[in-house]
């Protein structure tokens, strides 16, 4: 069974301060420790990407020695990051 944490007023009322960009860094962070204590999960979704694009960034993830599909979880780290 997992704990319950529980946060007071005080705290949760300095959270809805915090700007965009720290709430992502928080969640990244938090992401990380929970990274060491399990696998994370995927999930399967579904979109339509021009045959083009997708062509060439498949090209693009090759030169790097990359699948194109970890090529695109980075970049969407990177964003995120950068945010």
């Amino acid at each position: 069974m997992r704990p319950v944490q529980y946060f007071s007023d005080e705290y949760l009322k300095q959270c809805q301060q915090m700007s965009v960009k720290d709430r992502v860094q928080f969640l990244e962070d938090f992401s990380k420790l929970q990274d060491r204590r399990s696998p994370r999960k995927s999930r399967l979704i579904s979109m339509r990407i021009d045959e083009v694009l997708l062509d060439r960034f498949k090209a693009q993830a090759k030169s790097y020695g990359l699948p194109y599909q970890t090529l695109i979880k980075q970049l969407m780290r990177d964003y995120l990051a950068s945010l």
